[in-house]
């Protein structure tokens, strides 16, 4: 299953690339709006890459399905930033892959005809329940639900929009040839929050910013910073699709439970050994919660063999 280890190293890389995207988002950029925008922006690279592949073009209404994966995947990472910039990672983005996982059900339910065996269900459910426990948030500025479970819930629907449309894109044409367009129009999502106050300021007003003294990695060194993140993220997303596009979609999505363990423990060892990097609130009752969730993530994860 060549499929399920892409899955499994793209969400290893997602897990690195949140806790960079939340230090981002907290502490270097002034909105979610501007860090989608230089996020968005940064896949027109991916066009050099169509001449040298020599695909045909798409053809017809596949056009429409391009955009609408590409732009519906950079609003889903705008409900995403503005949901972690308010929340804490370790328990927004579970929930918003619960979330995903279940949009993506219906979806290439409705939509594909994917159908998954008796086994497969049973770990796709033990996964979303996983992905729950994980984002039961109790926190010094939140407890339980708040608004940025709301941008999560909208973040999901976006993305499940774009894993499907991109899942029958994959079955009409070669991988690369697909990624690359619908990654193209995650680009043109960058051209209307343009004219955004905020991301107008970042651009051309730069000067005029109040100097921040933090000595972060990630303010200190804000360019390299947020290229790296990118990159990595760019191959995390490639490992993802491709999953995606050899495998079932509803099954690479229900795998995000490892993503969010291994989130959980990132977070966990930083805030205990670097709290100066990277701190978040944990309580006694959380961490049994979040450990009894790693253990229903490693169950469910061994349903898919079946």
């Amino acid at each position: 299953m060549f499929w399920l280890l892409c899955a499994f190293l793209g969400y290893f890389l997602l897990a690195v690339v949140f806790i960079m995207d939340k230090k981002i988002v907290t502490k270097s950029v002034s909105s979610p709006l501007v860090y989608t925008f230089y996020t968005c922006l940064f896949m027109f690279l991916v066009i050099l890459a169509w001449p040298f592949f020599g695909f045909p073009l798409l053809s017809g209404i596949d056009w429409l399905f391009a955009v609408v994966s590409g732009v519906a995947y950079g609003l889903a990472l705008l409900g995403l930033y503005a949901a972690i910039k308010v929340g804490e990672a370790s328990h927004i983005t579970p929930f918003n892959g619960a979330c995903v996982t279940l949009a993506v059900f219906a979806l290439a339910l409705v939509f594909l005809g994917e159908r998954l065996t008796s086994m497969q269900i049973v770990g796709m459910v033990v996964l979303v329940f996983a992905s729950i426990l994980l984002s039961a948030e109790k926190s010094r500025r939140h407890s339980g639900f708040h608004i940025g479970f709301v941008w999560a819930i909208l973040s999901a629907v976006f993305f499940a929009v774009s894993h499907v449309t991109a899942k029958y894109l994959y079955g009409q044409y070669d991988f690369a040839n697909a990624f690359i367009w619908t990654r193209f129009f995650m680009g043109v999502t960058a051209l209307p929050l343009l004219f955004a106050p905020a991301v107008w300021r970042s651009l051309f007003h730069r000067g005029h910013q109040k100097k921040n003294t933090s000595t972060s990695v990630s303010v200190r060194h804000p360019i390299l910073y947020v290229i790296s993140d990118k990159l990595l993220a760019i191959v995390a997303v490639v490992l993802i699709q491709y999953a995606i596009a050899i495998g079932s979609v509803t099954l690479v999505n229900a795998l995000s439970g490892v993503q969010y363990v291994l989130l959980f423990v990132f977070i966990f060892l930083l805030s205990k050994f670097r709290p100066k990097f990277f701190k978040e609130f944990f309580t006694h009752r959380e961490l049994v919660v979040q450990t009894i969730a790693i253990l229903l993530v490693a169950i469910g994860t061994a349903f898919f063999a079946f």
